[in-house]
């Protein structure tokens, strides 16, 4: 009796708390459904991601497999412009892969005339067994002569037929090549003044402002270290070839090649005095037209005006 009524007063406190014994079964089924709920979706989850990191494996090997694009494959425009691009090392090791390709005329005569560009023997019929790869590892070879001893390196082109023995192709060469050391190009020109005339000739400085075109002369035939006698007769070509390509605006200043000689020399020392840093006082541009006008009074005070404007923002002629 007294047991029974305890159930019944137990059963009434876990109906009341929500704990009968039908809901508790009932929830402890819900509870069992969403574990395996949770760990059919865990396994699901380890087994997709075990197929992407599979499939990541298998794409990542392929391609391991199929390795470089066969340029042999392509179309042989595309794979002579693919080849183009490379520089001579690189087309070497290419052509150990793509031998027919990377071997090809027009790829080593690009890169030749690309670097080197005029040599006599471009305009020559071919000797036999000519190779323009052959060529470019003579002139390679040859820059790399030239550039320890511009005589024996010049003595080099001619022996192997690349350059006549002329200072206007010699000149020419000069004039289109930029692997040669300028300190050994200004000592060689120093001592080949023909050489140096037929260079000059070759620039056209028509409708340039005269600082602009010293600085492209400059460029080209780099100006010595210390003022003397070369670097007067550099001016002094220059101040001609000057004149020469701009006949009708030295006639609208007033201006003779002795003139532009002034001029020339009067650039040079005030890109000394702008851009050095030693020179604490810098000169002003009414000093600048001052000193230049007592030199060549014929020279318009607006014309000096605007080369010290020039020097002032653009920077040295001969840097």
């Amino acid at each position: 009796m007294g047991q029974g009524l305890w159930r019944v007063a137990r059963n009434q406190q876990l109906q009341h708390q929500g704990y009968s014994e039908q809901g508790y079964l009932n929830r402890e089924h819900g509870r069992r459904i969403t574990t395996n709920n949770v760990s059919n979706t865990s396994h699901r989850k380890q087994a997709q991601g075990g197929i992407d990191i599979y499939h990541l494996l298998k794409t990542r090997k392929s391609k391991e497999q199929e390795g470089f694009i066969n340029l042999e494959m392509l179309p042989p425009e595309l794979s002579f412009t693919i080849l183009s691009y490379l520089n001579a090392t690189d087309l070497c090791l290419a052509s150990c892969v793509w031998q027919d390709l990377a071997n090809d005329e027009l790829l080593w005569q690009g890169l030749c005339k690309s670097t080197w560009g005029h040599c006599s023997i471009y305009n020559k019929n071919p000797p036999l067994g000519f190779s323009f790869r052959k060529l470019y590892m003579q002139l390679d070879e040859g820059s790399l002569t030239f550039n320890a001893n511009p005589d024996e390196g010049v003595n080099y082109f001619m022996s192997k037929g690349i350059l006549d023995d002329s200072p206007k192709e010699i000149a020419k060469f000069i004039f289109c090549t930029r692997t040669l050391n300028w300190k050994k190009l200004r000592i060689y020109l120093d001592e080949r003044r023909d050489v140096l005339d037929d260079l000059v000739t070759l620039h056209n400085f028509r409708n340039q402002f005269l600082p602009n075109a010293l600085r492209e002369f400059f460029r080209h035939i780099h100006a010595p270290e210390e003022r003397g006698e070369y670097l007067e007769t550099l001016i002094t070509k220059f101040s001609h070839r000057f004149c020469a390509c701009n006949p009708d605006l030295m006639r609208e200043l007033g201006l003779s090649p002795d003139a532009v000689y002034v001029l020339c020399y009067s650039l040079i020392l005030l890109s000394i005095d702008l851009t050095s840093p030693h020179v604490k006082n810098k000169m002003s541009k009414r000093e600048f037209i001052r000193n230049t006008r007592r030199a060549a009074q014929n020279i318009s005070e607006d014309f000096v005006g605007h080369l010290y404007d020039n020097i002032y923002l653009i920077g040295h002629v001969a840097a």
